[in-house]
């Protein structure tokens, strides 16, 4: 049986396990990363890739905007193509009620010294998307927006580390957790893992390595569906959005045409299945062709579900355990944590490196429902 000891143990081969392995290891630390499956399998490898900064809750968006700022960089930090391309992100506006909203938010937003979601009047929502449909009125975009390839991304960033001297362990799963004196002790299926610090970035699965270290959290798992077709002539350079439609579409460069909008399927945790609803499916592909009537042509080639961890406010969890030392968390990211991995990376370095983060990170505590007050 396998005995490993390292400075720190991660439960978790996602994008956010991987960039806390690669920002460790950068500084010395020694890391294994222990995976289930294997890098990439489940939210981190087959979500749609989405890097996005518009929309954000304001309890992320300081997080969010040092992430962009990373993308931005990290094909040349990391000496790989995650097929990063800023193509900007428009939330288009359908009616005079979806612009209220927007006018809101941007108040909002301005009022928090933030300005980098710009709304834009129906010509020049045409001007940049000139197949959209005409009773679109308007909408808003962030130009740093825009996607990169998840399965690349994740795996660039364990490439990364692993040159660093970062172990990565596929195919073992976490069965016993337990502190003794002052090392984590994880049993697997093969082998024993100690390390002094321990990373819960265990996805859909993160309650349960959540309650073997001490913390209860209200998380819950789905099924997000999306669907990609045929190659089709371009028509849309930036990624796409609704203000209050289950709309989410990209075009990439080969001219197919990836289908999000956040319709969930049917999510099997324990046999580490999904099943598609094919009904919600045909949903979201009236609403694509709702906005843009050129998808009327559209011929769907393939259609996936990943397992994504939900909180019940749409925020992660991260940052330190609350109720064991050396322990930490970064999961629950609610189907918007792929854009969120460099700087969680980042995150989690600091507060195991130097016990603190330079971000706040008050409103991502994992018992912040329990401190609410009623």
């Amino acid at each position: 049986m396998t005995r490993m000891n390292s400075d720190v143990l991660i439960i978790g081969g996602g994008i956010q396990g991987c960039a806390t392995a690669y920002n460790l290891a950068r500084q010395g630390v020694s890391v294994t990363v222990l995976e289930k499956d294997w890098v990439s399998r489940h939210a981190s490898g087959v979500n749609a890739g989405g890097v996005r900064l518009l929309g954000r809750d304001v309890a992320e968006v300081e997080l969010s905007k040092a992430s962009m700022a990373l993308w931005h960089r990290l094909d040349d930090e990391l000496d790989a193509d995650t097929g990063f391309r800023a193509r900007s992100l428009i939330n288009i506006a359908a009616d005079t009620q979806d612009l209220d909203t927007l006018r809101n938010r941007q108040a909002l937003m301005h009022d928090l010294g933030y300005h980098h979601e710009v709304m834009i009047d129906q010509q020049e929502l045409r001007e940049r998307l000139p197949h959209v449909a005409p009773h679109c009125v308007g909408g808003v975009v962030s130009e740093t927006d825009g996607y990169a390839i998840p399965y690349q991304s994740t795996l660039a960033f364990r490439r990364a580390a692993e040159r660093l001297g970062a172990q990565f362990i596929e195919g073992v799963t976490a069965q016993q957790i337990r502190k003794v004196g002052q090392y984590w002790l994880v049993e697997t299926d093969k082998g024993r893992y100690e390390a002094e610090h321990l990373v819960n970035c265990s996805g859909a699965w993160a309650d349960k390595v959540a309650v073997k270290i001490g913390d209860n959290v209200p998380l819950t798992h789905s099924a997000p569906m999306l669907m990609i077709t045929t190659r089709m002539p371009h028509f849309a350079t930036p990624v796409v959005g609704a203000v209050s439609r289950p709309l989410s579409f990209k075009q990439f460069e080969n001219g197919t045409v990836l289908i999000g909008g956040g319709a969930k399927g049917f999510a099997d945790r324990d046999n580490n299945r999904t099943r598609l609803d094919y009904a919600k499916m045909a949903v979201g592909a009236r609403n694509v062709v709702e906005f843009f009537p050129i998808m009327k042509t559209a011929s769907v080639n393939r259609m996936w579900a990943g397992l994504e961890a939900y909180m019940p406010d749409n925020l992660p969890v991260i940052g330190k355990s609350v109720n064991a030392d050396n322990a930490y968390h970064a999961f629950g990211f609610s189907a918007h944590g792929f854009q969120m991995g460099p700087i969680v990376g980042q995150v989690m370095a600091e507060l195991i490196i130097d016990g603190r983060s330079r971000f706040d990170l008050n409103k991502l505590r994992i018992d912040r429902f329990e401190r609410k007050v009623l």
